[in-house]
């Protein structure tokens, strides 16, 4: 793999998936607003791009990372974004963005000669981490058929949807509006347990091995909320734009989302209270509030 790949946002996120490319043996530029993001990647010998065009002329490869579309359009379509570099040929957005967006953005870097490969990514900072992600993919195959190794370098199940723009930003937020209920859900029903004197650890033990087991009980009740640590890594704002993109889709499909708009009135909550920077595991200090309990391991 002798191509640089450029990396566009090394966030929560980006900053693991450019590490774990750079552990597969992969060089890559990488550009950030933050030198401090930029740092421990520079002195692993990664090249310092100063603006995404500079990063899109050093590159012929360019994967996004970035938290919302406005940031996008700016990095990717604006006066110094990638479209103008003279290097790259195709674009990878990692992000959630929902599909209209991006198709604006697929049919922008069209005619400029770019291929689009859209390949948003769950399971959070742990899995970018720990290079277990799962890969949403759509865009032309051949192209997505010559990005698979870089995938795998943070990617365990690649899933490729089509050609057609966006398809994968769909299954992306369909994935976000089930862990999003899922948390929402599953911190209600311990606050209940709780409550009428069960201990969190038990329930958990009796619902991971039932019908209840989801991405809340699998991972952030346990790792994040019961240990009183929330570090999950992944803020309620991003959250909510999460959320907030999957009802635009679904009013675009035509779809009845009735939980999903209740999910986000939750969120709305949190984030009328101060709370849009705080971890997304905090979000269930709301219910914790409302019910006069704390959802804590025995050990906390």
């Amino acid at each position: 793999m002798s191509s640089i790949i450029g990396y566009l946002g090394l966030g929560n996120m980006g900053q693991p998936m450019a590490h774990r490319l750079m552990d597969a043996g992969n060089n890559i530029a990488v550009y950030d607003i933050s030198e401090k993001a930029i740092k421990p990647l520079v002195e692993r010998q990664a090249s310092p791009a100063n603006s995404p065009k500079d990063l899109a002329d050093k590159s012929e490869i360019v994967i996004c990372s970035l938290p919302s579309n406005q940031i996008i359009k700016e990095a990717v379509l604006g006066p110094d974004g990638l479209v103008h570099g003279k290097k790259i040929r195709v674009y990878v957005n990692a992000c959630t963005t929902g599909s209209a967006f991006a198709k604006e953005i697929s049919d922008a870097l069209a005619e400029k000669g770019i291929a689009t490969i859209e390949a948003p990514i769950s399971g959070g900072p742990p899995g970018a981490r720990a290079g277990t992600l799962s890969v949403m993919v759509s865009g032309p195959k051949n192209t997505y058929e010559e990005l698979i190794p870089y995938f795998k370098a943070y990617g365990e199940k690649l899933v490729y949807c089509g050609e057609k723009p966006g398809l994968a930003q769909v299954l992306k937020l369909a994935n976000n509006i089930l862990f999003a209920t899922s948390l929402a859900v599953t911190s209600e029903a311990l606050a209940m347990g709780v409550k009428a004197g069960l201990e969190p650890d038990i329930m958990l033990e009796a619902i991971q091995a039932g019908t209840g087991r989801n991405a809340a009980t699998d991972l952030v009740i346990p790792e994040n909320v019961l240990s009183r640590s929330f570090d999950f890594g992944a803020t309620i704002e991003i959250l909510l734009k999460d959320v907030n993109l999957a009802l635009e889709e679904g009013e675009n499909q035509g779809v009845p989302q009735f939980v999903c708009q209740q999910t986000r009135q939750m969120l709305l909550l949190a984030a009328h209270k101060g709370w849009r920077q705080k971890d997304l595991s905090e979000w269930s200090k709301l219910v914790e509030e409302w019910a006069g309990v704390k959802i804590s391991s025995s050990s906390n």
